[in-house]
């Protein structure tokens, strides 16, 4: 079973700015609705693989792309 990571932003502009970022970085990413159980002041968020999490924060660092928090999902 494929364990992911959720990238909390806060505006579809930030997670469609991420997005970029990461496909520019060669990390396979999807946005997604926010999960229920998390609060997040936007309805997207973007989901990587929990192994690629460490990669995605590192290309949004270096590109200065904001984001919220990056949870484990369950």
């Amino acid at each position: 079973m494929q364990q992911y990571s959720i990238i909390l932003v806060w505006s579809s502009s930030h997670a469609i700015r991420i997005e970029h970022v990461l496909n520019q970085a060669g990390i396979v990413c999807k946005l997604i609705p926010t999960p229920r159980q998390w609060s997040s002041d936007c309805g997207l968020s973007v989901r990587v693989k929990r192994e690629d999490a460490d990669a995605a924060r590192e290309a949004m660092d270096h590109a200065w792309a904001e984001y919220e928090a990056i949870k484990e999902l369950e």
